[in-house]
């Protein structure tokens, strides 16, 4: 028994010893497969966490800038509004071409142009001057897929005697009329001589409102704030005949600036999108004149110039853009027209407030505290566009109690009574 054992037991090692180095080539030959398999476990658990976390989607914004794109005026409103939806939107570009308007670029027109924005990716396009308008609207149904935002317009709005009903267009603009009044407001209480003039681009509907808007609330801020009579205050309004300077076809901004501020006028308004009236102010001062500008457009634009500007009433198109583009990258985009006021909570809060009054180191303390009421009358009510009014011709456009409507606001047909200036250009 002993013996047959020890035999089997020989048997058994050498049987073990045979199968446990059969097995271990093997174990080795497999290790490698499981590091794949591990490997290819942990990509599984990144793509799933990769999911969760979806990429933003990309979209090019393209803009159409009428000036140049560091204007300090209109056309820098929208290119830092541009800039204000890259970083609000990740995922979101901005191209642009500027300087688009007959002078600096004949032959051309700001739908062909758009075009151009569209072979640069461009699927959403802002055309950001009111005399785009015929443009801006054959670029929309010429490009259906493409969302087209036209600042200033009134392509669709249904009350609007231009109603295009175009899917595919927005129109946005900011009620500038309040920041014009507070313009006014601050040139009432600053000026000695009572004779404010406004410094205005081309003549159409926007310009009118928004020269009469400056006129509303010098006159009440000088009547009700400086206490003085209305008869003592002159208003005068003079037309280059565009946007900014175009030398050779309009009037020269520095020239009547200078012609203004050589006839006793102590504060000029301005209506165009460049600081001519600003300079040519500073320039006054500098010499011994106690006279301000007022720029437009641009919150910056009083910068090097503190000595002599009173304030800026300025556009602020960032939250407006981001809105449209959100709804443009959800899918929910369906066609507006917006005519956004100001936040009254805070005028200036750069997210929320359509229009904003930066104030000028010129403002004096007292008079800052002043249009600091008025602005607190706006916000809690006070409408200067409520009769009695009349137009310049003197016939009737409010009546006594009378509340304009939006609609008698855009399309004002004539400056207001007691202002001095064209109300329709020149033949």
């Amino acid at each position: 028994m002993k013996k047959k054992y020890v035999v089997w037991s020989l048997v058994g090692l050498i049987l073990a010893s045979l199968v446990v180095s059969s097995c271990a080539p093997a174990e080795v030959e497999q290790a490698p497969e499981s590091e794949a398999m591990e490997a290819e476990e942990e990509a599984a658990v990144e793509a799933d966490e990769g999911a969760e976390a979806v990429a933003p989607e990309e979209l090019v914004l393209g803009m159409l800038l009428v000036g140049p794109y560091n204007d300090r005026g209109w056309s820098q409103a929208h290119y830092d509004a541009g800039l204000y939806v890259e970083e609000k939107l990740p995922g979101v570009s901005m191209v642009y071409l500027d300087k688009v308007n007959v002078a600096d670029r004949p032959g051309t027109t700001p739908a062909q142009l758009g075009e151009e924005l569209v072979s640069k990716g461009a699927t959403v396009v802002v055309f950001n001057s009111d005399d785009m308008k015929d443009s801006a609207h054959d670029f929309a149904l010429a490009n259906p897929d493409i969302v087209t935002i036209h600042a200033s317009g009134d392509g669709n709005w249904q009350e609007g005697v231009n109603y295009k009903n175009i899917p595919n267009l927005a129109n946005v603009m900011g009620r500038m009329e309040y920041g014009k009044m507070i313009a006014g407001c601050a040139a009432a209480l600053t000026s000695e001589t009572g004779k404010i003039a406004y410094l205005g681009p081309l003549i159409n509907e926007e310009t009118r409102r928004l020269a009469s808007s400056a006129y509303l609330g010098a006159e009440y801020c000088w009547e009700n704030y400086a206490d003085k009579d209305a008869a003592d205050l002159t208003f005068e309004v003079k037309w280059i005949g565009f946007w900014f300077n175009i030398p050779g076809v309009t009037s020269d901004p520095t020239q009547v600036s200078d012609d203004f501020f050589n006839n006793d006028f102590d504060v000029v308004i301005s209506g165009i999108d460049t600081t001519e009236a600003l300079v040519e102010a500073a320039k006054m001062k500098a010499e011994g004149k106690d006279v301000y500008a007022i720029p437009y457009d641009y919150k910056n634009a009083c910068e090097g110039a503190d000595d002599v500007c009173l304030g800026v009433p300025y556009f602020n198109w960032g939250p407006a853009y981001v809105d449209t583009i959100s709804a443009v990258m959800d899918g929910s985009f369906e066609p507006f027209y917006e005519w956004n006021s100001p936040d009254w909570t805070n005028i200036n809060d750069e997210d929320s407030s359509a229009v904003g009054f930066t104030k000028g180191a010129a403002l004096s303390a007292y008079n800052s505290a002043l249009v600091d009421d008025f602005i607190a009358e706006l916000a809690t009510g006070l409408n200067l566009w409520k009769g009695p009014l009349n137009l310049q011709d003197e016939t009737q456009y409010l009546a006594e109690g009378e509340t304009a409507s939006d609609s008698q606001i855009w399309y004002l047909p004539q400056l207001l009574e007691g202002m001095v200036g064209l109300s329709t250009p020149a033949e």
